[in-house]
């Protein structure tokens, strides 16, 4: 018995020692793991982002200089800073001064990156064809499935409206987005893509091959490999709205030849508006162009580029077709019908051996750039980070590794100089910092394309937000004034005004040659899908004057570096307010 107890004795003895030792080495892992994290969040808030960067100076240079923002939030005695192109440098950020925007804002643009969205999402593979019996066309989906056809990807027949959705594409959800832009079929592939069209697919293709389940809707097919799962849209519910209405786009000088400048036509007694616009829909076209009683359906050309338009009184009486004056004059609308000639986009095919950065500061404009860019040149733009609602967008390159080469160039908003030779050569966009400031604050606040309520802008969140990217946006140019190889400088109020010629300033950059037609085509499209919604403030000003003078010595110090390194400086209405 005593034997018995003795060896019951050391058992228990060995299995707390293994307990105990078990537990330590669970706790020891934890810890390490702990402060690894701990030292990669340090390290990608304390380097790359360069929106402090500075240099003390003496007392006597402060008239070219520019006040660092922290010295308005923590006004201790110290020296001033100079921002410059002869003195900058890439401290540290001192994380117990500096504003936690900044520090936020460097976290969240390193946690952005590429290989933390190939380790979080992975993509799902298509579904057996053992289980394509339990998919689902008719019970809760709108419209009529018409069944599972080839889909060409270089040759689109559903190609009028483009769109994904990596987690929430649904057939429900690709229908209403086809009926609002007036489509009358809604096709679906590879779980998660969406496309509108007024023409079934030519070639139909066996059931079981739309086996790509819905990425937010299980049980339902949404086409899958170079498959399409395609619907009749109906009509959109009473009290629907359409996103985009017929738009009128002024009076303009008729053509010569109409009939050989626009592919089709009716003609019509009585013809109104709707009419012409709707047959223009049906056609897939983006103009419908009304002389009377005749309508003329097309794109923009060189031969009608809708660059000068006439006065309104030529076309007498615009909203009544019957009564327009005939023979020299013409009313033209936009249609919902998107224009296609420009939307058809890929990777490079070889890797490029130029390595080109879209540079710019947040809010400055870079996804309509990228818009313009992809659309102009056909080819996809990558990015420094991982955005999920532009890739759902349309911006493929987002998914695709910034250093892959496969794009035409790639969209960064990071500064300093090891950053700034990574790459070859770079478009650099600048806009106003008064307007850049503002729209990344929407952003920040409401995404991409909403607007900041007015409780945020009250908020002790603005003034911060202001004194520590307003001086970022300096920075930012400075920096790549400096370390860039080789620039091209476009001012976003100047793309937008002169859209074409910048555009096509661009694109040779880039070096690629593109038709007078595609560059049409863009300005056609000229917003994308990257306009705000909601109400704007009007008379709204979130600046104070202290905001004000602050930004107004970082205008001129950028002014005065762009000239310096013999570009054209800032444009007028930057000038100080």
């Amino acid at each position: 018995m005593a034997k018995a107890f003795f060896r019951l004795q050391k058992f228990l003895r060995r299995t707390q020692f293994l307990l105990f030792f078990l537990t330590a080495a669970y706790l020891m892992a934890g810890s390490l793991l702990l402060l690894q994290r701990t030292r990669l969040v340090i390290q990608q808030g304390s380097r790359g982002t360069s929106a402090n960067q500075a240099l003390p100076v003496p007392d006597g240079m402060v008239g070219v200089g520019i006040i660092d923002p922290r010295t308005l939030q923590n006004p201790r005695p110290g020296p001033r800073l100079l921002v410059g192109m002869d003195a900058l440098q890439e401290p540290a950020l001192d994380q117990r001064h500096s504003p936690r925007w900044l520090v936020s804002r460097n976290s969240e643009l390193r946690q952005l990156r590429r290989r933390w969205f190939h380790r979080f999402i992975s993509d799902q593979e298509p579904m057996q064809t053992a289980g394509f019996k339990a998919m689902k066309h008719t019970a809760e989906h709108k419209g009529t499935y018409m069944g599972c056809f080839s889909d060409d990807s270089r040759e689109r027949t559903l190609k009028g409206a483009v769109f994904y959705d990596l987690r929430k594409m649904t057939v429900s959800h690709c229908q209403e987005a086809c009926a609002e832009r007036a489509y009358t079929y809604a096709g679906l592939a590879y779980g998660a893509e969406c496309y509108c069209g007024n023409k079934l697919p030519a070639t139909a293709s066996k059931p079981e091959e739309c086996n790509s389940e819905c990425k937010g809707e299980k049980g339902s097919a949404c086409g899958g490999v170079n498959r399409l799962s395609v619907y009749r849209v109906e009509e959109l519910r009473a009290g629907a709205r359409r996103r985009r209405n017929v738009i009128y786009r002024g009076c303009f000088r008729a053509p010569e030849n109409l009939t050989d400048t626009f592919p089709a036509s009716l003609i019509q007694p009585n013809l109104t508006v709707e009419m012409c616009s709707e047959f223009c829909s049906k056609k897939e076209f983006p103009l419908a162009v009304i002389q009377g009683r005749e309508c003329y359906c097309g794109y923009p050309t060189g031969r009608f580029s809708l660059h000068d338009g006439a006065d309104g009184l030529f076309c007498s009486g615009m909203h009544n077709a019957s009564s327009a004056t005939e023979g020299k004059y013409c009313l033209v609308y936009q249609t919902p019908v998107q224009d296609t000639r420009c939307t058809d986009r890929k990777f490079l095919t070889t890797k490029s051996k130029v390595f080109v950065a879209l540079s710019s500061f947040p809010g400055a404009g870079n996804t309509w750039a990228r818009h313009l860019i992809e659309h102009a040149t056909g080819y996809y733009t990558g990015s420094y980070y991982f955005d999920g609602a532009l890739y759902n967008k349309g911006f493929k390159g987002e998914k695709d590794h910034w250093r892959s080469r496969r794009t035409i160039c790639v969209k960064t908003h990071e500064s300093g100089k090891t950053e700034i030779e990574m790459f070859d050569s770079a478009i650099l966009l600048i806009r106003n910092p008064y307007k850049s400031l503002m729209a990344e604050f929407n952003r920040k606040y409401a995404g991409h394309l909403g607007y900041a309520t007015d409780r945020n802008w009250k908020s002790k969140e603005w003034p911060d937000f202001v004194n520590s990217y307003a001086s970022w946006w300096a920075s930012h140019v400075l920096d790549w004034l400096k370390y860039g190889k080789r620039l091209l400088v476009i001012h976003y109020e100047d793309l937008k005004q002169s859209l074409i010629p910048k555009l096509r300033e661009m694109v040779e950059f880039l070096n690629m040659t593109v038709t007078e037609d595609r560059l049409l085509c863009v300005e056609n499209n000229r917003d994308g899908n990257f306009k705000r919604s909601g109400a704007k403030q009007k008379d709204f000003e979130p600046f104070t004057q202290e905001m004000k003078d602050l930004i107004n010595r970082y205008i001129l110090t950028v002014d005065e570096a762009l000239r310096g390194k013999n570009f054209t400086g800032l444009p007028r209405e930057y000038v100080p307010r």
